[in-house]
């Protein structure tokens, strides 16, 4: 997919989502960035692997973001931790909108935002929070083929997780939820 088929898509139906209800409890107390770039193939999606010593989610595959500091916005929280995490000044970032806010079994209220950037930087990875990072292809991401759904029972409730499998990884909670909802909010 580029950017002239995604872009409009977007737009298109975001006012209509962002009126809608969220399942989202409390304000936002996190954010992150969906950071797109084109290539000869289409448009690229940036995730990070966490570094294997933080204290939440070490190891998982996950987008650029984190906590919102106190008098920031979600917006500046997303670009300010895309830029700690990849090396990427928030000048560079386009922001496109943002999607409903997610709520995630560890008690954040995330924020997504998304971003574009006119091509593909030098990263220069942090590694005090990031272990590698993952270009995965916007396409893949919502494909409905490459996304499987399951109900799973938690704490007497029954949760929607959504997973992607990708080049012997595997993404799945709040990244891959996020990713499920912007593939229904592009996909027609």
């Amino acid at each position: 997919m580029y950017f002239a088929d995604f872009y409009p898509r977007f737009l298109l139906t975001r006012q209509q989502h962002s009126q809608g209800s969220t399942n989202a409890t409390g304000p936002a107390n996190a954010a992150v960035m969906l950071l797109l770039w084109p290539e000869s193939d289409g448009l690229k999606l940036l995730l990070t692997r966490r570094a294997q010593h933080l204290r939440h989610h070490p190891g998982q595959i996950s987008l650029p973001g984190g906590k919102i500091e106190p008098e920031e916005s979600a917006a500046a929280a997303a670009l300010r931790e895309t830029e700690e995490e990849v090396g990427l000044s928030a000048s560079h970032i386009q922001l496109l909108g943002s999607l409903p806010l997610i709520n995630t079994s560890t008690g954040f209220v995330v924020s997504p935002w998304l971003g574009f950037i006119e091509q593909k930087p030098q990263w220069c990875i942090n590694t005090n929070e990031v272990d590698s990072l993952i270009e995965l292809p916007l396409s893949l991401a919502l494909s409905a083929q490459h996304r499987t759904s399951l109900w799973f029972e938690r704490k007497a409730q029954k949760q929607l997780l959504h997973f992607i499998p990708y080049q012997g990884s595997l993404i799945w909670g709040a990244t891959a939820a996020i990713l499920q909802q912007l593939a229904e909010q592009t996909t027609w």
